[in-house]
């Protein structure tokens, strides 16, 4: 098993894993997101994402994409952190930063067998006409209830915003 730092890749970098592991015949899938603060919804989420192929690919939002969306008091946890907790998962076999807006363009350099989005995406899923028009399926996971990063700071907001330090 590689080390976590050795999961982390540039674009070139993951696509020849990517065509390494397909000439293996396996199956990469893909999936993105900020993964902030890692919770039990990120790890339910990522493990159904890697129990649709035989590999998991994680595109992870840079920390100007996460501003650009989120606002500015986002991400907590700068993207080299993110991408090194993400690697040191089980379930991950990639991570590649990027910094578009959405991960359309990367999914196009990948083309993955499968793409994985939670189920509140169902509406747009950036990337699913280029993966399905090339062979691929688009497959939506189910999300754990109350359970997202935005909550996770609201709790700590509650428990700890007016105490003194």
């Amino acid at each position: 098993m590689r080390a976590p730092a050795e999961k982390i890749g540039s674009a070139a970098e993951v696509m020849a894993w990517r065509s390494q592991w397909r000439e293996d015949g396996q199956q990469v899938v893909f999936t993105n997101g900020c993964f902030d603060i890692l919770h039990a919804g990120h790890v339910s989420y990522l493990t159904f994402a890697r129990q649709q192929g035989d590999r998991l690919i994680v595109g992870l939002n840079s920390d100007r994409s996460v501003k650009k969306g989120k606002g500015d008091l986002r991400p907590v946890n700068p993207e080299a952190d993110r991408a090194l907790v993400l690697a040191a998962l089980e379930c991950v076999d990639g991570v590649v930063i990027f910094d578009q807006d959405e991960p359309a363009e990367l999914i196009a350099q990948l083309l993955p067998d499968i793409l994985v989005k939670g189920e509140d995406w169902a509406h747009y899923v950036s990337g699913r006409e280029v993966v399905e028009a090339h062979g691929g399926r688009v497959v939506l996971a189910p999300l754990l209830a109350d359970r997202s990063t935005t909550n996770t700071i609201e709790r700590i907001r509650e428990a700890y915003g007016s105490r003194e330090r």
